[in-house]
């Protein structure tokens, strides 16, 4: 069995290698084309930025949750369009869905949901904020560069780069979720999540908040190996921001602020997540 297993994980992982790299070849072409005009259309959004940055902050871009989370730090931008970047942001998801073969339409429904969300749930934030009088206001805070972001190693070098990495999470998900298989049936182990749909987005919630790739491979392929509800996975991805928390954490030394902003990115992904599995959108 335990051979068996791992042959089945080896074919399986080869196979989304090719579509993997491909998804990742284009998003690096749209990192090196888009992110600079989409940082300075962030900064100078004003009122509308919730609006803007959940539009923008769906498009695959290397470190913009990061860049985002400096703005804010720096007072330049408020919390409502830091939360729209944060519930948009795709990370990982994206070459995922298209590497497993997931259909077009569903992606598409997805990004615009995460879209809508980021939008509905800035500006939400930003008028409660203004009206207790909350909003903040700072002097510039130069923007630092995400350490783990390799565009500048041009864009073949970079989508090789993050196809071997992730391809490795991959590869390594999907080894468990064979085990797993293998030894509880995969009724039971859909069940452990997929019929617990209050449960179900709560504890996504919680694998999102992970600040790294790792949460948005885990819940994409939980999704699409049927262990996790449309909804619960919804949930974590809305919550899962990349690496835009730590840098958040790093820059902003008002961890009050920092826990406030933390508890709407959770609130807010588990809201909508239940929200969608109720009408049943995916």
């Amino acid at each position: 069995m335990f051979l068996d297993v791992i042959k089945e994980t080896v074919i399986d992982s080869l196979k989304l290698l090719p579509f993997l790299f491909a998804a990742y070849l284009a998003i690096e072409i749209i990192e090196d084309r888009a992110e600079e005009k989409t940082v300075a259309l962030v900064h100078r959004a004003g009122r509308w930025g919730p609006v803007l940055g959940g539009v923008l902050g769906v498009v695959p871009q290397c470190g913009f949750s990061a860049a985002t989370s400096n703005l804010y730090a720096g007072g330049l931008i408020t919390r409502g369009t830091l939360l729209a970047v944060f519930l948009s942001t795709s990370d990982e998801m994206l070459p995922i869905l298209i590497s497993g073969g997931a259909p077009a339409g569903f992606i598409l429904k997805v990004l615009g949901y995460k879209v809508l969300a980021g939008a509905l749930a800035g500006i939400l934030v930003d008028t409660a904020e203004k009206k207790l009088g909350r909003e903040r206001h700072k002097t510039l805070h130069e923007l630092c560069e995400q350490e783990d972001c390799h565009c500048e190693d041009g864009i073949l070098k970079s989508a090789l780069r993050h196809t071997g990495k992730i391809f490795v999470f991959l590869f390594a998900v999907t080894l468990v979720m064979n085990f797993a298989v293998e030894l509880l049936g995969a009724e039971r182990l859909g069940s452990f999540i997929l019929h617990r749909p209050v449960a179900g987005e709560l504890l996504a919630g919680i694998i999102g908040l992970i600040p790294n790739c790792a949460a948005s491979v885990v819940l994409t392929s939980l999704y699409l190996q049927g262990a996790m509800s449309a909804g619960a996975m919804i949930s974590g991805l809305l919550v899962g921001s990349g690496v835009g928390l730590l840098v958040l954490i790093r820059m902003n030394k008002d961890w009050k602020d920092n826990l406030v902003t933390l508890g709407a990115l959770y609130l807010s992904g588990v809201l909508f997540g239940l929200l969608a599995e109720a009408l049943g959108l995916f």
